[in-house]
């Protein structure tokens, strides 16, 4: 690490940065993009099994609209009055499932007391945009049926923000009900490629490599990098978009693009909170042991909780 970790962040965060390893600079082919799903998903499972161990979630694989999607509940006494979590999980479009999300959806479940869908949406680059995207949409959709958007609230982290935005966007030109509130964690926001900290702090995260490849490997030949469905940083934002958190760090790759939608959206009339964590990286929630991602995904519960009322 190119810049040691600050004193001014929780000991054990600065131990985290210390003995991050090298990132990787494999390239993604067809031929062992599920090697490096295998390894990512055996990378965390420790994590996931603790974290559900913590908690003792009811965790069910159900399909909506024809999509695969994970429910998890807080346990199998918990009452279920219609209140939902969409949660869309990252990965760069080409990793990441809802079971490792559960490091996330399960004490979201846990503290808001609300049914959190996650759906397995089709990855990259076996299926390129709109494949993503099309599924969480139709999720979405059949949800408003089922419940109503005044009892869903979305979320997602990394790709899976970008996704949650992106379904807002959709339901927003198809004249389709908003949910309730957005919790998002580090979105990506902006295919050009064009926000300042994917250079400025690419020697200070741990844990994101480059934008690029992920760009490269999701999208067609001849896309539109500013289609709001991809892009959801030149999405049509007005007042009728929900209350929106965002959360990030000061070592966040991703950075700029909370800071710019963020923007975007509060100079169209959005109810927006951007939480900066000091000396965080990228989706610094997925790492339980840190008393920084503990409180920020209570910070999270809280904000949903208020708007589920």
């Amino acid at each position: 690490m190119k810049h040691p970790a600050p004193k001014s962040i929780s000991t054990e965060a600065q131990a985290f940065i210390a003995s991050a390893p090298p990132l990787s600079t494999t390239q993604i082919t067809a031929d062992n993009i599920q090697m490096i799903r295998d390894e990512v998903a055996a990378g965390y499972k420790p994590t996931v099994d603790q974290v559900c161990k913590t908690y003792d979630p009811t965790i069910t694989e159900i399909s909506i609209a024809g999509v695969p999607v994970q429910k998890v509940q807080a346990g199998p006494d918990a009452p279920d009055d219609g209140r939902v979590i969409f949660y869309i999980f990252g990965g760069g479009f080409v990793t990441g499932d809802p079971t490792t999300d559960q490091i996330v959806t399960v004490p979201l479940a846990h503290k808001t007391g609300a049914t959190v869908y996650a759906p397995h949406y089709r990855l990259a680059p076996e299926h390129l945009y709109p494949a993503a995207t099309d599924d969480c949409f139709t999720v979405y959709k059949a949800l408003l049926d089922q419940v109503g958007a005044d009892r869903i609230a979305i979320s997602g982290e990394s790709a899976g923000g970008n996704l949650a935005l992106s379904v807002m966007s959709q339901a927003h030109g198809a004249g389709l009900p908003l949910p309730l509130a957005a919790a998002l964690f580090s979105p990506f926001g902006d295919f050009t490629l064009a926000s300042d900290t994917l250079a400025t702090l690419k020697d200070v995260e741990p844990t994101l490599g480059n934008a690029e490849s992920m760009v490269a490997t999701y999208t067609p030949a001849g896309q539109d990098m500013k289609d709001p469905t991809l892009s959801p940083l030149y999405a049509d934002f007005d007042a009728t978009w929900p209350p929106t958190l965002f959360t990030t760090g000061t070592r966040d790759l991703l950075l700029s693009e909370s800071a710019r939608l963020s923007t975007a959206m509060r100079q169209a009339g959005v109810d927006v909170s951007l939480h900066v964590w000091e000396g965080m990286w990228h989706v610094f929630e997925f790492y339980p042991q840190l008393p920084e991602a503990q409180k920020s995904l209570c910070e999270v519960a809280d904000f949903l909780n208020e708007h589920f009322g």
